[in-house]
């Protein structure tokens, strides 16, 4: 205790509390005094401080200065490279591991705090004396970039987008592009006034006419500008989502500046570098070089744009039904075109299984399509996930019956079985003669089965000629953690159960080929038909359409949720596809939602 550093400005201001204890006893209770008393005397208020100085007072002399600001980025660089170099050595796992360690990338965290000064106190601007009618007036001069400078309404400028104020009529910045000429200066901010352009006035002009004088300009731009009354302090968002949808700024026709949009595809992940404006957001694709981020739309504005098209297209296609159901003496009036469903809000499997013979096991966990359907899939929060040795993320093969998921498992679990495990089903029905249980199957009976169910423990179940059969949630954990790749295959609708951060499932879609190609390929290997129970025929035309009528509505509800689509026209092809992905699954960090991680 007595050879503790002690910072002398703190124990001053202790002794002055002490000494200024008993002038002031009706202003302060005793709680108080003693909980700011027992703070100075702290350790770590003392330690904090005296490392405090000690940076200070070495950027004053020069004596200190970062070799980098991003260490914790160069952490994650060297993760994934490490990722598939850890069974090459002990070496390299130990590493691997070691920096994933929650201290150590903690450490690289404060690093990077200091060396980018994010510890410095942010005090308010200290205000200037003027007279009333005077306005604080900046000037700011930028260097003109090739950044898009074209479009209509509200144009970009250096990075920043400006409009017409509504009420004042005043040209003023309308939003500052995290990473352009503007953002970088630090200099324009939203709501800054623009008075002049390279001395030209902008009083009275609009959007267009000032784009017409930095169109015109070369060089050095100066603004003079009137600052906003309150500044908004950036501070870059570190969110990762993955698109659902596909997006380009050119067509939107509500984009605020088509120039300054964000094209991105399906499956990208993107960088959210800001949220404050809650129709456009700010991104960035993720390990895009290019520092300045676009304008892409908003959660809440893609959900909305995506009901309203729901309900304009639920509303044609009642006008249609209602057309059709009303009695008219010429048939010709009402066409039903074949491939037109006269059942389309029912349930799309008891729709499409009309004069077919279904599977001996047709799973129902849940039957409800329409919930699915109201599930609006925009953006999805994501996080890198690194592998974990010896303990392996559970494979589930996702697709259509007859589309060849159970001969791609079959296959797989043929090169190492002592590998790749799929879970032992449960049944109420009674075990045949020799049967074993725990092997076939888990004999349980019916009540036990219906209790399991209604408590939520299988993740899909189905009943067939009066017997219930089903997977339980509890075998597919036991498999993960005795260090088996668990292998599914399970109805799609199962994804509800399966998809959750307990058991972080690698989803892959096999997915048909198109109808020509299915028939072909099916035929050539002699495939048999699995809507058959005797299994003795090759597929029908009927069949084939209803496959791929199958896959288009499982793609339609959860194609969101996949991770990897195999098409599944040549199965050798289709097979080293799968190994191939069970290989990256094993071996690459990945993506997958922030919550599992």
């Amino acid at each position: 205790m007595e050879n503790f550093n002690w910072d002398p400005a703190l124990s001053k201001v202790l002794s002055a509390l002490d000494a200024h204890r008993a002038s002031a006893p009706t202003f302060t209770s005793d709680d108080e005094f003693g909980f700011l008393s027992d703070l100075l005397r702290s350790k770590e208020l003392n330690a904090l401080v005296h490392v405090y100085n000690k940076i200070q007072k070495n950027l004053k002399d020069d004596k200190f200065s970062p070799v980098l600001s991003n260490a914790m980025e160069i952490n994650v660089e060297v993760l994934s490279l490490l990722a598939n170099k850890t069974q090459v050595s002990d070496e390299f796992k130990e590493l691997f591991l070691l920096l994933q360690k929650p201290h150590v990338q903690a450490l690289l965290i404060s690093h990077d705090t200091v060396a980018q000064k994010d510890y410095y106190p942010r005090l308010p601007d200290i205000p200037v004396e003027m007279d009333e009618d005077e306005e604080t007036v900046k000037i700011v001069q930028l260097v003109k970039s090739d950044e898009p400078l074209s479009g209509a309404g509200i144009e970009p400028i250096m990075g920043a987008t400006i409009k017409t104020d509504e009420q004042s009529g005043k040209i003023v910045i309308a939003r500052v592009m995290h990473g352009g000429a503007a953002d970088r200066s630090g200099l324009i901010n939203v709501g800054d006034e623009i008075h002049e352009v390279n001395g030209i006035s902008v009083e009275g002009k609009t959007p267009n006419d000032v784009l017409k004088i930095l169109q015109s300009s070369e060089g050095t731009i100066t603004f003079k500008i009137v600052p906003a009354e309150s500044k908004n302090i950036f501070r870059e968002s570190k969110v990762r989502v993955r698109a659902h949808f596909t997006y380009k700024a050119s067509i939107d026709p509500e984009t605020p500046c088509t120039e300054a949009g964000l094209d991105f595809d399906r499956g990208d992940v993107l960088h959210i570098v800001c949220q404050d404006d809650p129709h456009w957001w700010q991104a960035r694709k993720e390990g895009d070089r290019n520092m300045r981020a676009g304008l892409i739309p908003s959660r809440a504005l893609q959900e909305h744009r995506v009901i309203m098209q729901r309900q304009q297209r639920d509303k044609s296609e009642d006008d249609s039904i209602s057309l059709c159901s009303v009695p008219v003496p010429m048939p010709t009036l009402c066409p039903r075109p074949r491939t037109t469903s006269t059942c389309m809000h029912e349930s799309p499997t008891k729709c499409s299984l009309q004069g077919i013979k279904t599977k001996k096991i047709m799973y129902d966990a849940t039957e409800n399509d329409d919930f699915d359907r109201e599930e609006i899939a925009t953006y999805e929060e994501v996080a890198k996930l690194y592998p974990r040795p010896g303990l392996y993320r559970p494979v589930v093969l996702i697709g259509p019956p007859g589309v060849g998921r159970n001969e791609l498992k079959r296959r797989l679990m043929a090169t190492n079985p002592d590998k790749y495990r799929t879970p032992v089903p449960y049944t109420s029905r009674p075990p045949r003669p020799g049967e074993v249980d725990g092997k076939e199957y888990f004999f349980v009976s019916r009540d036990q089965m219906d209790e399991d169910i209604n408590s939520g423990k299988f993740i899909e179940y189905g009943e067939y000629k009066g017997n219930l059969y089903g997977t339980s949630a509890e075998s597919v954990s036991s498999l993960v953690d005795a260090g088996y790749v668990c292998i599914l295959s399970p109805h799609y609708q199962a994804l509800k159960m399966l998809r959750t951060p307990k058991l972080k499932p690698y989803i892959v879609y096999i997915k048909p080929p198109r109808f020509e190609i299915f028939k072909e390929t099916r035929n050539d290997s002699r495939a048999r038909s699995t809507f058959d129970e005797s299994n003795s025929r090759g597929f029908t035309d009927e069949e084939f359409e209803e496959i791929l009528h199958s896959a288009a509505r499982i793609e339609f509800l959860y194609s969101h949720l996949f991770d990897e689509t195999i098409v599944n026209a040549d199965l050798p092809i289709a097979f080293e596809h799968l190994l191939a992905t069970i290989h990256k699954l094993e071996t690459e960090p990945l993506w997958v939602p922030a919550c599992w991680v």
